[in-house]
C-alpha cells in the first residue's frame, strides 16, 4: 500500500546518504563482473535522464562531488557468474562473496533509512484531495469520534459467551475461556462451512500459516488439500459488505467490534474439538453471530458503558479540538451513527461537553447503515430531549434536533450536501464508506486505529534492518536463479530458506497468528485492497487532522508499477528492464 512504503527519493538529500545508496547499487551490479564473465568498463553517461534529472542537479549545487560509475549494460541483469573453466568451489565462493558484499552494503543503507521514518500521526492519501474544497464534514460515532479501551472487547466477549451458555445451551465449560486481546486482527475471513479463520490477500490467495481452526493453526499441507491450492474463488468470497450470504461461504470481519466475535468463534471451536464434540459449523457461526448481536441490539453493551463510561471510553483522542477547529473555520458538520441517542449523548458529554450538539448542524442516530445509504423508503423521525419518538413529518433537518433512521437520498434532498465538497469519516470500510464513494461521490476518510501501532513497529531498527536485507536477498535470488548447476542451486536453496525465516519474522513482529493488517508476506491484504478503493485518505484517528491546516492538499505517492522504474533510479542502467535491488529496498513492506 503506497503510503506505507518508505520512499527512497527522500534519502538522497545529503551527500552522505547518496553515497551510501550508490555504494550499495555498485556492489549489487558488481556481480556481473565476478569471475571471467561480464567484464568490461563501467560507466554512467552524464547524458542519461537519471543524471540530468537527479545527480546532475545535485552536482551542479555542489552537494555531490562525483557520481561513481555503476553500469553500462544493455542486457538484463542475469549475466552468468563464470565460464566453464570455473570449478564448483569457484561458483560457490563467488555466490557467497556476492551475498556477503550485498549484505554489508544493505546494512550501510539502513542508517539512511532510519533517518526518514514515518509519522504515526500523519494522514495518508489513496487519492488526491484538498481540504480547501471541503465544506461539510460528516462523522460516524464509534471508533471515529469515540474510542474504546480493550475492556469493552472483554465485556462483549464475556456477555456473548454467557448468552451462548444460558440461552443457546452451550456447554458450561466455555466459561473457562477468556478474551485474548492479541489473538485476532481486523480484516480476517472466516469460512463458515469449514470453521476456519484466515487472512486472504488482494488476489484472493490465502496466506499460508494464518489459517486457524479454533486456537490452533492448520499446516500448509492441510490447507492446500482442503482448498485444492491456496486460492479462494470469487463466488466463495464474502459479498460486497463482507457478509456470508447468497451462497458466499466466507465472512469478512471489518468492524473493530468484530474482534471479540472472532475470538469467541475460535474459543468455541477449540472447546468442541478438545472434547470431541460433533457439531455443525454453520450452526455455530449463526449462534455466535446472534449472541454478539444481542449484546448490541438488546442494549446490554450500551448500558454497561453508560454506567462506567470512564472505564470504557478513552478520553484524549482530541476529538473536541478537531470539532472546534472545524467550527471556528465555519465548516458544516453532521453525525450519522447506528448507535442510539442516549449512548451517543452520554459519550459525547464525556468527550466534548454538554454543548456538543451545538457543534453539529445535523445529528442522526440509529441510522441502520449501510441500509441508510441505499434504502429510499425509511423516513426520518425526530427524537425529543427525553428520547421519545415524534410523529410529525420532517420537512427540514434543523440544528439542535435529533433524528432517527431516515435515508441518504432524503438527507441529500433536505440539505443539498452533495459531491466532493462533503468528507465523511468512519472506521468501517464497507458500512461507512463504500456506498458514499461509489454511488454519491462524497470524499471519504477511514479511521484505522491499528495504523499507529503498525507504523511504530515499522519505524523500529529491527524491522527496518530485517526488511532491507529481505529485499536485498530477494533481489539476489531474482538475479542468480539463472544458474542451474547443482552447486549454485545448493547455495540458492540456503538463501530461500533464510528468506522464508525472515518472512515469518516480518509476520510475527505484528501479530504471531495473522501478521500485519495491511500486508501478507509481500502482497497487500484483502483489507488493504478495499481500503485503497473506498477511502480517499486514512489515518489512525481524527486527531491527525490537527497536524494540517484546512487548505492542505493530500497527494498520493506515485510508486512505480512493476513495469516502471522508480523516479530516482530511472534508467539507472541503460537498457536494464528491472532494478529489483534498490527499487525493492525502497519499497519497504
Amino acid at each position: 500500500m503506497s503510503p506505507l512504503v518508505l520512499c527512497f527519493p527522500s534519502r538522497l538529500r545529503t551527500k552522505e546518504s547518496l553515497q551510501k545508496v550508490l555504494l550499495a547499487c555498485k556492489a549489487f551490479y558488481s556481480g556481473t563482473n565476478i569471475g571471467t564473465c561480464g567484464s568490461g568498463s563501467l560507466s554512467w553517461p552524464k547524458s542519461t535522464r537519471l543524471w540530468r534529472r537527479g545527480f546532475g542537479a545535485l552536482a551542479a549545487t555542489g552537494r555531490v562531488a562525483e557520481v561513481p560509475a555503476i553500469c553500462h549494460s544493455t542486457q538484463h541483469r542475469t549475466a552468468p557468474l563464470c565460464t566453464s573453466s570455473h570449478s564448483g568451489r569457484d561458483i560457490t565462493s563467488s555466490l557467497w562473496a556476492l551475498y556477503n558484499e550485498t549484505k554489508k552494503q544493505t546494512e550501510d543503507v539502513v542508517s539512511s533509512v532510519t533517518c526518514n521514518l514515518l509519522n504515526p500521526d500523519a494522514i495518508f492519501a489513496n487519492n488526491e484531495m484538498s481540504l480547501e474544497d471541503t465544506e461539510i464534514y460528516g462523522f460516524d460515532y464509534d471508533y471515529t469520534l469515540a474510542f474504546y479501551s480493550n475492556r469493552l472487547h472483554t465485556l462483549i466477549f464475556n456477555i456473548a459467551r454467557d448468552i451462548l451458555i444460558e440461552e443457546h445451551r452451550y456447554p458450561e465449560g466455555l466459561r473457562a475461556y477468556e478474551y485474548i486481546p492479541d489473538f485476532a486482527i481486523r480484516g480476517l475471513h472466516y469460512d463458515v462451512q469449514k470453521a476456519l479463520l484466515m487472512k486472504i490477500d488482494a488476489f484472493h490467495y490465502i496466506q499460508l500459516g494464518t489459517v486457524y481452526r479454533g486456537l490452533h493453526p492448520l499446516s500448509d499441507k492441510e490447507v492446500i488439500a482442503m482448498y485444492e491450492g491456496s486460492h479462494v474463488p470469487l463466488e466463495q468470497m464474502s459479498d460486497f459488505y463482507g457478509k456470508s450470504s447468497h451462497g458466499h461461504t466466507m465472512k469478512q470481519f471489518m468492524d473493530i467490534f468484530s474482534l471479540p466475535e472472532m475470538t469467541l468463534l475460535s474459543c468455541v471451536n477449540d472447546y468442541f474439538m478438545k472434547h470431541n464434540i460433533d457439531y455443525e459449523p454453520v450452526h455455530l457461526y449463526k449462534d455466535v453471530k446472534e449472541a454478539i448481536g444481542d449484546v448490541h441490539v438488546k442494549g446490554i453493551m450500551y448500558r454497561a458503558v453508560e454506567a462506567d463510561i470512564e472505564k470504557y471510553i478513552c478520553y484524549g483522542e482530541q476529538t473536541h479540538a478537531v470539532l472546534r477547529k472545524l467550527a471556528e473555520n465555519k465548516k458544516k458538520m453532521f453525525l450519522i451513527t447506528n448507535s442510539p441517542f442516549d449512548f451517543v449523548d452520554r459519550g459525547m458529554n464525556y468527550i466534548v461537553g454538554k454543548d456538543w450538539r451545538d457543534l453539529f448542524d445535523v445529528v442522526i442516530v440509529q441510522a441502520d447503515k449501510p441500509d441508510f445509504f441505499n434504502d429510499k423508503r425509511k423516513p426520518f423521525r425526530r427524537v425529543n430531549h427525553k428520547g421519545v419518538l415524534l410523529w410529525d413529518r420532517i420537512h427540514r433537518l434543523e440544528k439542535g434536533q435529533i433524528y432517527k433512521q431516515g435515508n441518504l437520498y432524503e438527507f441529500l434532498r433536505l440539505t443539498g450536501w452533495r459531491g466532493s465538497k462533503v468528507l465523511y469519516f468512519g472506521d468501517h470500510i464497507y458500512s461507512d464508506l463504500a456506498d458514499l464513494t461509489l454511488k454519491h461521490g462524497w470524499r471519504t476518510g477511514a479511521i484505522i486505529p491499528e495504523l499507529r501501532s503498525e507504523i511504530k513497529i515499522m519505524n523500529t531498527e529491527e524491522y527496518v534492518h530485517l526488511m532491507t536485507w529481505l529485499q536485498g536477498l530477494t533481489g539476489l535470488l531474482e538475479r542468480m536463479q539463472v544458474h542451474r548447476d547443482a552447486e549454485s542451486q545448493m547455495v540458492l536453496k540456503q538463501w530461500i530458506q533464510e528468506r522464508e525465516v525472515m518472512r515469518l519474522r516480518t509476520k510475527n513482529i505484528f501479530n504471531n497468528q495473522f501478521g500485519s493488517l495491511f500486508r501478507t508476506y509481500h502482497n497487500p491484504t484483502y483489507f488493504s485492497r478495499r481500503l485503497s478503493r473506498f477511502a480517499d485518505i486514512y489515518m489512525a484517528s481524527l486527531s491527525c487532522l490537527l497536524n494540517y491546516d484546512l487548505h492542505h492538499t493530500f497527494f498520493p505517492r506515485r510508486n512505480p508499477l512493476q513495469h516502471e522504474a522508480s523516479v530516482w533510479s530511472d534508467q539507472v542502467c541503460a537498457g536494464t528492464s528491472k532494478t529489483p535491488f534498490l527499487t525493492e529496498m525502497a519499497q519497504i513492506k
